[in-house]
């Protein structure tokens, strides 16, 4: 006999204090019952059931067995649920934020791919820079960019976000191609400036003399990488800017790289969602499609 199905039989031969009854209930005979509550006494050698011809009542081993049994068997359930919901097909809706480059250029390329795999569940994305709250705004996962403060949020690592210093061939014709960090300090440098926050005025660089922290001259502050993009294209001035953003530009000509001997420092980049035990198969499924391809 299953071991598990005998610890199930003894749990209910206690609970309604009868074999009788406890097999009116599972569907068995008096004395299969019987046979089930013999078996473990055996298997364990002690009494777990007192038995008269009149009553039944559980030894004090019998009542921590009891007790132990019900959580033996309530983790099994939890077992056989977490099973099934590992079957089934990932369906209904997500509710997920990215900050706006991020989500335009490389999210949603991704979201292309992943709703043609997984037909039954549908994306509602909030493209946004400002930190949003997972949980008081009712997101399902969220892409983060910055260093992680403590939370009770789960984090999935994904690839550093990584930022490149451009300007168009008619600014750097007027005035001049940067040799080094330090002289973009005679540059127009076009900042990123953010919702809640003052734009970012110091850009930083390592290179092969070390680290370097630039201030920045920034006359034109925009809070949407796009715009920034478009100013640098008109000649505006350097920006400095994701990768995504910038790499088609780069490759036909209309920006040009500039201190291409320097690094700036990558950006720290995860998919955050809160934890739960049984995740839903959307969620899932979600989180491993964007860890495979940005982890």
């Amino acid at each position: 006999m299953d071991r598990l199905t005998s610890m199930s039989v003894f749990v209910k031969a206690a609970e309604t204090g009868s074999f009788a009854a406890a097999g009116a209930a599972l569907g068995l005979s008096s004395q299969m019952v019987g046979k089930h509550v013999r078996l473990l006494e055996e298997r364990y050698g002690m009494r777990l059931i007192n038995r008269t011809t009149r009553r039944q009542s559980l030894t004090e081993a019998g009542q921590a067995f009891y007790e132990r049994s019900k959580s033996v068997l309530t983790e099994m359930d939890a077992v056989d649920a977490l099973a099934a919901n590992l079957q089934a097909a990932p369906r209904g809706k997500l509710r997920v934020n990215a900050p706006v480059s991020f989500g335009a250029y490389s999210l949603t390329p991704m979201l292309a791919r992943y709703l043609r795999q997984y037909p039954d569940v549908q994306i509602d994305l909030t493209l946004s820079d400002r930190i949003v709250d997972l949980v008081d705004e009712g997101y399902d996962a969220v892409v983060r960019i910055a260093q992680l403060p403590d939370s009770g949020l789960i984090a999935r690592a994904l690839a550093p976000y990584r930022l490149l210093p451009c300007a168009s061939p008619a600014y750097l014709a007027e005035r001049g191609v940067p040799r080094h960090p330090r002289e973009l300090a005679d540059h127009q440098c076009l900042g990123f400036t953010y919702w809640a926050r003052p734009a970012i005025t110091e850009w930083e660089f390592t290179g092969p003399d070390g680290r370097h922290t630039v201030r920045v001259d920034s006359r034109l502050a925009i809070n949407n990488g796009q715009g920034l993009r478009m100013a640098a294209l008109a000649g505006l001035g350097i920006i400095l800017q994701p990768c995504e953003l910038l790499r088609d530009d780069v490759a036909s000509g209309q920006l040009v790289r500039v201190l291409p001997e320097y690094e700036t420092p990558a950006r720290p980049m995860h998919l955050l969602f809160s934890p739960d035990r049984r995740p839903t198969p959307k969620l899932r499924s979600f989180v491993d499609f964007v860890t495979a391809t940005f982890g």
